[in-house]
């Protein structure tokens, strides 16, 4: 018995070898109640991977080995974050890494049932959302670093450069965020295909706001190399540190790492859930897993409050307005007590 599935646009290729309710072209062979139920019904003894939302069954060691990874990289931002009290910074760490678990166990549960819609879309939306946090981690570190050389060596002001990027971060993240609850909650199948393509704009669009960071960034550190005895000599003992400099190697190869993730994941969503890169399981745990690993280990083993060497928080900027002096600077001290002259006394009227 076959079923002509290629009016609702499904089109698969065939796993061959098996007597199991399959897909060919479009065409359904074997149980049409399993073929038009797949999602809720069909098993591993009972339909072909063509019928799966993938063509091959996620590998349980390697999946369990990241949501592992990234469950601990989670918990040590958290005393971590409290230690140097990089409250932004471990907010989104944690958001992000906790997405990170939760897509890896929807891939562990697809181990099981590669069929579940449920598992697939706990998967999809999580692992597409979650780098967004990491990569405002990234843009949080970027205003402070300027702070540390010097103000008036970059380009823009430090808060430029966190309204900039938080900005970019969080349109990308809404457009993920809303192009996965329609993907979720879709009953067809172009509503879910509108669904993923907001989610290909999203991840696009923070591909763009990615590279825009690298580019500004090597115009920062192009600006230092160009004018050196400018670099602010009271923080000279942090930024001539053998960690401070570990610390920005980390967080560019953290930088590298997600875009690279960024545009692997484009390419895969662009091309459909059955094309090449969407079944090619060692390229995805590579340039999803493997990338987005080496970002998360760079962000917590040369974490921000100990790159800057418990001086976090001395490296803040005022948001809203240029920073202001520190206080006990000699033109403060000069404004509030009046200097005398060698030649002027005071002299206390004699009591009577």
């Amino acid at each position: 018995m076959s079923l002509d599935l290629s009016q609702a646009g499904v089109i698969t290729p065939f796993w061959p070898g098996t007597n199991l309710t399959s897909q060919h072209n479009g065409v359904c062979f074997g149980n049409v109640t399993l073929c038009l139920n797949s999602d809720t019904l069909c098993t591993l003894s009972t339909c072909d991977l063509t019928l799966a939302h993938f063509t091959y069954v996620p590998n349980l060691g390697g999946n369990a080995f990241f949501a592992a990874l990234f469950g601990v990289c989670g918990l040590a931002q958290i005393p971590l974050g409290i230690r140097y009290r990089t409250w932004g910074f471990v907010i989104a760490a944690i958001f992000g890494l906790a997405g990170e678990v939760i897509g890896y166990a929807g891939r562990i549960m697809m181990n099981q049932n590669p069929f579940s819609k449920t598992n697939f879309l706990i998967y999809l939306v999580c692992l597409t959302i979650a780098p967004a946090f990491l990569s405002a981690c990234i843009y949080l570190c970027l205003a402070r670093i300027v702070v540390v050389y010097g103000e008036e060596i970059s380009r823009f002001r430090p808060r430029i450069y966190t309204i900039l990027f938080c900005t970019c971060d969080f349109i990308s993240l809404l457009l993920q965020a809303i192009g996965g609850a329609i993907a979720s909650t879709a009953n067809d199948y172009n509503t879910t295909q509108m669904g993923i393509n907001i989610m290909i704009g999203g991840l696009s669009f923070q591909v763009f706001s990615l590279t825009l960071f690298v580019v500004l960034c090597g115009d920062f550190a192009f600006r230092l190399w160009r004018n050196r005895q400018s670099w602010n000599v009271s923080h000279q003992q942090l930024f001539e540190s053998v960690i401070f400099r570990c610390f920005l190697w980390g967080l560019a190869t953290a930088t590298l790492t997600i875009l690279i993730r960024s545009c692997f994941r484009v390419a895969e969503l662009s091309g459909g859930f059955h094309g090449p890169l969407a079944n090619n399981q060692p390229t995805f745990m590579v340039l999803e897993g493997g990338m987005v690993s080496i970002a998360s280990l760079c962000l917590t083993i040369l974490h921000p409050g100990i790159g800057f060497r418990g001086t976090w928080r001395d490296a803040n900027f005022n948001f809203f307005y240029a920073k202001k002096q520190s206080l006990g600077t000699e033109t403060d001290l000069e404004a509030k007590v009046p200097s005398s002259s060698p030649h002027q006394s005071i002299v206390e009227p004699e009591k009577m």
